[in-house]
């Protein structure tokens, strides 16, 4: 069920469903981003380094993140747009790791000029940071960051049901 808004109380929670890091993941993301460092790839050769093993792309975490948020379908229809990510890596992700997302409101406010009749908040929108935790099946967090999206207000500007 989507969310306006107006129901991104800060400190209300949420977890996502779960999702395995598979080889196959691994090698797709290598080849969309051109990233085909032989950590992410060479077995034999991630073992010879600090990981002792091969790991997967650090934005392979964050678009595993950001689509499991996605699947919970609680900004289904409200999301207008991902304005930015402060992401930080923890631990590697590997081969077989199931991750799960923990996410809280860390705030929400409704831009600046909000009175005015054009641009995006005449329509009614407002900021949503989002404090994430990527964790794996130990419950280790492996990233963690903040996702900051614009997300349609239940009521527009002149005071109309959106």
């Amino acid at each position: 069920m989507a969310l306006w808004f107006e129901e991104f109380t800060p400190g209300r929670e949420f977890v996502t469903g779960r999702r395995a890091v598979t080889d196959e993941d691994i090698a797709a993301f290598a080849h969309v981003s051109g990233d085909r460092n032989r950590l992410h790839l060479d077995e034999a050769h991630a073992r010879g380094t600090l990981f002792h093993g091969r790991i997967a792309h650090g934005a392979l975490g964050i678009a595993m993140a950001t689509g499991l948020w996605s699947q919970t379908g609680v900004t289904e229809g409200t999301l207008v747009a991902l304005l930015g990510i402060d992401w930080h890596f923890i631990a590697p992700v590997r081969p077989g790791d199931v991750l799960m997302l923990r996410v809280q409101v860390a705030d929400a406010r409704l831009p600046e000029g909000r009175h005015k009749r054009d641009g995006p908040e005449a329509i009614g929108q407002g900021i949503v940071r989002l404090a994430c935790r990527l964790l794996n099946q130990r419950d280790e967090v492996v990233q963690e960051g903040v996702l900051t999206e614009l997300i349609r207000t239940r009521q527009s500007v002149g005071g109309s049901s959106s």
